[in-house]
């Protein structure tokens, strides 16, 4: 009987460790991977149908609204205008332009139309070029105005009140005064050339009141310090020099107003102007 006793005993896979799942543990499973989301499942593919159907609309408006403004024939320069002339005809700025009648109104480059214009008009101050939609291009120039003449032989120099020399005329515009350089036995004519002078008559005939403008004959310059002014009938200014400009027109006019016969005026001290003879 004891024979017996260790035989069950020794029974593989009997007692209690063997009820109890004793042994060597099962390792653990290993966790699945997550399902990648992106273009493999089904849903992707029809999230993806509308973002390219997006796309190819968006790329048909923008070439067929770059063939409606470039290769159609609805918006292209058929009319081109010019305005703001006073001394130049609409025909000269037109012609200096030359834009380009029907080429598509999008494409021409204004930049380039007013640089022609500036480049080959001399007397054009500025110009602003506009698109007139759908086939217009308009050219509004201003003029440079004269204050000033140099006389030239038989001819007139004009210049603007920023010392541009900017055109050659057989006759002095009314109301523009000549200058008259006397400089040469100056003291200080080492110090001012000719180009500096000229600018301080440019100075002067630039500030000048329009009605003072319109009397003014002629601009002598004597010396840096030494401008003077002839007007109509017979008066003269002594202006000084290109200093406190603004502050002497006020003062000429009203000298002029106050004393109408007075034969010589000088305001080269703006704050104690004088007159004289009568």
């Amino acid at each position: 009987m004891a024979g017996a006793t260790t035989a069950q005993r020794g029974t593989p896979g009997s007692g209690p460790s063997a009820r109890k799942g004793g042994g060597s543990p099962k390792p653990p499973k290993a966790p699945k991977p997550p399902r990648e989301s992106g273009s493999r499942g089904p849903g992707a593919r029809l999230r993806r149908g509308p973002a390219l159907a997006s796309l190819a609309a968006a790329v048909l408006l923008v070439a067929g609204g770059a063939w409606v403004f470039y290769g159609s024939s609805w918006f292209r320069v058929e009319k081109v205008t010019a305005t703001g002339t006073e001394v130049l005809t609409p025909e000269q700025v037109l012609s200096a332009a030359a834009v380009p009648v029907g080429a598509p109104l999008a494409g021409v480059d204004t930049d380039e139309i007013e640089s022609r214009v500036r480049g080959r008009l001399s007397r054009i101050d500025s110009v602003d070029v506009v698109r007139a939609w759908p086939h217009g291009i308009g050219l509004k120039v201003t003029e440079r105005k004269p204050v000033l003449l140099i006389k030239k032989d038989a001819n007139f120099v004009e210049v603007d009140a920023s010392g541009v020399r900017f055109d050659t005329v057989p006759k002095a515009p009314a109301g523009v005064p000549v200058l008259e350089l006397n400089a040469k036995q100056s003291p200080s004519a080492r110090r001012f050339d000719e180009e500096r002078l000229l600018h301080e008559a440019v100075l002067v005939a630039g500030s000048l009141p329009e009605p003072i403008a319109k009397e003014t004959l002629q601009v002598t310059v004597g010396s840096y310090d030494s401008v003077v002014l002839e007007l109509s009938r017979g008066r003269t200014v002594a202006w000084g020099s290109g200093e406190q400009s603004e502050a002497k027109g006020r003062a000429l006019t009203a000298l002029l107003k106050a004393a109408p016969k007075a034969a010589h005026f000088d305001v080269s001290v703006p704050t104690a102007p004088a007159v004289s003879g009568s």
